[in-house]
């Protein structure tokens, strides 16, 4: 994109539109300071598909955030968290299954890793696992 009045937003190598700079720009307040690291970072036309990105995206950036807050208000309410009702066809699709673990990976009790004090040896030792790792750090 050059620094012309009006430019051509690219995408994956195809042209989005003219996009005309200025107009783009027009409503953009960069806070802070611009010093000469962060104009080699934030140039205009950085600046300028910044602006795009925020105008095309804000909308669903929203509707996400303000679905954020309604969810963590059923969380607190005591809902658990589980699969979307939604996606039910794909986690019973035999096709969408994955290899069932290497035998190594199915119990996952197998380790446990702690410094090599008296009390954390003695605990790991009297754990369900099968073998302790010592970190001499």
């Amino acid at each position: 994109m050059s620094h012309s009045a009006t430019s051509t937003l690219r995408e994956a190598g195809h042209n989005i539109g003219p996009v005309n700079v200025d107009q783009v720009l027009k409503d953009v307040n960069l806070l802070g300071p611009l010093d000469e690291q962060t104009r080699k970072v934030l140039s205009k036309d950085a600046t300028v598909f910044l602006a795009v990105l925020h105008r095309a995206f804000n909308p669903t950036r929203k509707a996400l955030l303000q679905r954020r807050v309604i969810r963590q208000a059923e969380l607190d309410k005591g809902n658990l968290l589980d699969f979307l009702p939604e996606t039910k066809h794909v986690r019973e699709n035999d096709v969408w299954r994955g290899a069932p673990p290497a035998p190594g990976l199915v119990d996952r009790r197998t380790e446990i890793t702690g410094p090599t004090d008296r009390k954390m040896v003695v605990n790991a030792l009297n754990s369900d696992v099968w073998t302790y790792m010592a970190d001499f750090e």
